[in-house]
C-alpha cells in the first residue's frame, strides 16, 4: 500500500477534520481494527470529523497517512524526537546520538524506523547472513552423507542404480532470516522515502534465496551467540511486523497501523530508565501481593504497580499515570482521588516506605522532580510519605537524572 499524501500529524486527544469523508472513512475503518488489538480508543468520530485518541503512531489507509504525536510542548519536530527516544527506550534499540541525527531528517516515524532497520541489516547482511545446517534426504546417483537403509531395502529395493541419502547442508533459509525478509518485503509496501526504497531494494536481492513465510511471527527463531548481532534487528523486525501495542494488516485495501497506547508507552519507558538510573533492585509490573483474601484463603484482586524500587530502607512503590496535572488546582493538582486510593492499597501491600505518583511535566507547573510531598494518615510512625512527581518526556535525556533525584526524596 503506497499513500499519496501524509497529513499534518495531530497530537493524542486532538480533534481533526480532513475535508474528505471518503479518506476519513478509511482512517476509521483501520483504527477501528487496530482498536480490536490495542483496546484503547484510537479515532472516534466527530460532528465536524475525527478525533485522536490516547496512542501515538501511524495510522495508513489507502492515499492518506496520519501521524500521531504525544501531547507535550514543543514543535512537532521535536515532539517527534522525543517519542523516538521514548520508543528507543522503551524497547532496548539502543540508538547512538550520531545514528539519531540521520534518523531525524525522516520527518515520519515510520520512516526513522525503516531506516534504522534497513541500515543495520544491511550492515549485518553485508558480514554474512547466519546459516545453519539443515537436513535433506534425497534419492541419488552417488552416495552423500549417510545411507537410509531402510529406504534403501524397501521403497529402493528394484532399484539398486539409487542411493537413499540423509545429509546436512549449510543453508540461509533459516527463521530467522525468514522474519527478516519477510519486514523487508512489508516495508518496501510502506516507505514513501526513495532512499530507504533503495536500501530496501538492496536487501531484498540479498535475502533472495531465503523463503517466503506466510506467518513470520510463528517462525521458530532460536537467538544464540551465533547470531548475537541479529538479536536486535530480530527485536525491532517483530516490532515493525506486530509488536506488543500495534496492528498490522495486510493488503491493498487494508491499511497500516503502528501505533502505541501513549499510558503503556510512558510507564514502560520510566521501568527501563528506572532500571539503569539506580544501582537498587528494580521490579516491573510485579505480582506478588492481593488486595484481599477469600474466606478459603484464595487471593483475590492482584495488586500490579508499575514499578517496585528496592531501596535499602524500605520499597518505593512509583506508578506512573499519562494524565496532566492542574496547576490551578491549589495543593492537590488535579490528581485523581481513585489513585490516591490505589497508591494507599500498594502502600500496605508492599510495606512501602515511600509511594510515588509520576507524571509528564509542562511548562506551567513550574519545577520539575517532586511538586508535592504529601503524608498518608495513619497509627503508624512514621508517617509514609506520597511524593507527586514530574518527569519532562520532551526532554528525554533529563528524565533519569530528575528520576534519580526523586529516588534521593
Amino acid at each position: 500500500m503506497k499513500a499519496n499524501r501524509s497529513l499534518k500529524p495531530v497530537r493524542e486527544n486532538e480533534a481533526f477534520s480532513l475535508k474528505d469523508r471518503l479518506a476519513e472513512d478509511q482512517l476509521y475503518a483501520t483504527a477501528k481494527r487496530a482498536k480490536e488489538r490495542l483496546g484503547p480508543r484510537v479515532l472516534e468520530r466527530t460532528h465536524k470529523g475525527l478525533k485522536a485518541g490516547g496512542v501515538v503512531g501511524i495510522i495508513a489507509a489507502p492515499g492518506v497517512t496520519l501521524e500521531i504525536l504525544p501531547k507535550i510542548d514543543g514543535e512537532n519536530d521535536a515532539v517527534r524526537k522525543a517519542l523516538w527516544s521514548m520508543l528507543s527506550v522503551a524497547w532496548d534499540l539502543r540508538v547512538a546520538d550520531g545514528e539519531l541525527a540521520g534518523l531525524d531528517k525522516q520527518r515520519s516515524m515510520l520512516e526513522m524506523l525503516i531506516r534504522l532497520f534497513a541500515n543495520r541489516l544491511l550492515e549485518a547482511v553485508r558480514r554474512g547472513l547466519p546459516r545453519r545446517y539443515i537436513a535433506f534426504e534425497q534419492d541419488l546417483g552417488l552416495l552423500r552423507g549417510s545411507l537410509n537403509v531402510v529406504r534403501q531395502v524397501t521403497a529402493l529395493a528394484a532399484r539398486p542404480d539409487v542411493l537413499a541419502c540423509r545429509y546436512e547442508e549449510l543453508s540461509e533459509d533459516t527463521p530467522l532470516n525468514r522474519v527478516l525478509k519477510a519486514d523487508v518485503q512489508r516495508l518496501l509496501q510502506l516507505t514513501h522515502s526513495a532512499a530507504n526504497t533503495r536500501l530496501l531494494g538492496e536487501l531484498a536481492a540479498r535475502l533472495e534465496w531465503v523463503g517466503d513465510s506466510p506467518a513470520p511471527l510463528k517462525e521458530p527463531v532460536r537467538l544464540d551467540r551465533t547470531n548475537t548481532s541479529f538479536h536486535d534487528l530480530h527485536r525491532l523486525a517483530r516490532l515493525l511486523l506486530s509488536g506488543d501495542w500495534q496492528s498490522t494488516t495486510g493488503g491493498e485495501t487494508l491499511g497500516f497501523s503502528l501505533l502505541f497506547p501513549m499510558a503503556k508507552l510512558f510507564e514502560r519507558f520510566i521501568g527501563k530508565l528506572l532500571q539503569c538510573a539506580t544501582s537498587w533492585t528494580v521490579s516491573l509490573q510485579k505480582r506478588p501481593h492481593s488486595a484481599l483474601w477469600d474466606r478459603t484463603e484464595q487471593p483475590l484482586f492482584n495488586l500490579q504497580p508499575d514499578v517496585v524500587v528496592h531501596a535499602p530502607t524500605g520499597p518505593i512503590v512509583l506508578d506512573t499515570k499519562w494524565k496532566n496535572l492542574k496547576s490551578n488546582d491549589g495543593e492537590k493538582l488535579g490528581v485523581a482521588q481513585s489513585d490516591i486510593y490505589q497508591m494507599l492499597v500498594y502502600g500496605q501491600a508492599y510495606g512501602a516506605k515511600r509511594l510515588v505518583l509520576l507524571y509528564p511535566w509542562r511548562s506551567e507547573l513550574g519545577e520539575k522532580g517532586i511538586i508535592r510531598s504529601w503524608r498518608v494518615q495513619g497509627t503508624h510512625t512514621p508517617l509514609t510519605p506520597l511524593d507527586i512527581a514530574t518527569v519532562d518526556v520532551g526532554e528525554p535525556s533529563s528524565v533519569p537524572s530528575t528520576l534519580r533525584e526523586i529516588l534521593a526524596g
